[in-house]
């Protein structure tokens, strides 16, 4: 069974989609409205409550509070995808790696560039694994499911609240 909600942000309404667990939820989707997004779907259920440690955390991110997250994700992908996507949650926050970086990272050839970001393109999970963080091979704002100015307002907040 799917739940979901949605929660505010300072970058708009997040939708939040995941599977009930016996201590909440196993997050599988955040989207961004206006972004690439996840449909609710009629046989979703609201459940709010599900996500209180979820929306808790966003909460602290957004406040400057938090450099990371302790969740429980879920999700399909291919391996590929799920290599990269773990490599995505290896990047500190405030920093920055190129794609390249990534590709290199997994083992792939200079070639799979391309393969690397579509499957950051992928990632149904926006902030949380923070695809934002990569950037092209000259530190130009490529690509974001959320829109490339959210990715500069993203960047821009961590860069700026860096935890000591």
């Amino acid at each position: 069974m799917t739940v979901y909600t949605t929660i505010d942000s300072p970058l708009g309404e997040l939708l939040l989609t995941g599977e009930p667990v016996s201590d909440g939820v196993m997050l599988t989707a955040l989207s961004i409205e206006g972004g690439k997004s996840v449909a609710v779907q009629s046989d979703w259920a609201a459940d709010p409550a599900a996500f209180d440690a979820v929306a808790a955390q966003l909460r602290e991110y957004f406040d400057g509070k938090r450099t990371g997250f302790d969740l429980e994700f879920g999700g399909a992908g291919s391996d590929f995808q799920r290599r990269v996507w773990q490599e995505l949650e290896q990047i500190p926050y405030g920093a920055t790696v190129t794609y390249g970086e990534i590709a290199s990272r997994i083992g792939a050839s200079r070639a799979a560039v391309r393969a690397v970001g579509a499957a950051i393109g992928a990632n149904p999970l926006l902030i949380v694994r923070p695809c934002h963080r990569v950037v092209g091979a000259d530190g130009a704002l490529t690509g974001y499911a959320g829109g490339v100015d959210r990715k500069r307002r993203l960047l821009e907040l961590e860069r700026t609240r860096v935890a000591a």
